[in-house]
């Protein structure tokens, strides 16, 4: 899977939708982040809500690969507030995945942000982005089996289910949040697996 990301990496990227501004972090973001890691409707899917070193330690490493790489998971700016309402984007990830190599897609929103149409706006200039500068041919998503609200985002974001699920390697066997389900998307004009 052939990334063209030295260009940008001289020059992280910055994605501009009509109420949303998704870019680089700082430092003003972790606290935010943090009380967004820390609620356990927006971590129910999760293992568990993090604390605050956690969060950060987190931050730091999204950060560090917007840095190296210039995209990765951004931060997402409401345009009218300014505020950081969570991050949207595009990640590597580092898991064994049996599906890897791959790049997936990503979003997580503090909740006061749900329910507006946000996510998926920001997923979807992520995607231009994979599709256009970075020459992707296919995008992957994946999340618990019982996650549906994100399920749905995936499916409005054209994205299409494997029939198959899998078991997530970084979670313990008989873990209730182990089961996943993957979807993907394949740009436009390329032939589908």
């Amino acid at each position: 899977m052939p990334l063209h990301t030295a260009r940008f990496a001289q020059q992280p990227q910055v994605l501009l939708t009509a109420r949303l501004r998704l870019r680089p972090w700082q430092p003003a973001d972790w606290p935010a982040f943090a009380a967004l890691t820390a609620d356990a409707e927006v971590m129910r899917h999760f293992p568990a809500p993090l604390s605050t070193a956690q969060s950060n330690a987190l931050a730091d490493e999204i950060n560090r690969r917007i840095v190296r790489q210039g995209w990765g998971f951004w931060a997402v700016e409401h345009l009218e507030t300014r505020q950081f309402i969570g991050f949207v984007g595009l990640n590597i990830p580092s898991a064994d995945l049996p599906f890897a190599p791959c790049v997936e897609i990503g979003w997580r929103l503090a909740r006061p942000w749900w329910g507006q149409g946000l996510a998926g706006e920001a997923a979807r200039a992520a995607l231009n982005f994979a599709f256009g500068p970075l020459h992707l041919t296919e995008v992957v998503a994946f999340t618990t089996i019982s996650n549906q609200r994100s399920q749905a985002l995936m499916q409005r974001l054209g994205m299409q289910r494997d029939a198959a699920t899998f078991e997530h390697p970084t979670l313990a066997i008989g873990h209730p949040l182990r089961t996943h389900v993957l979807y993907r998307l394949q740009a436009p004009g390329s032939a589908a697996r």
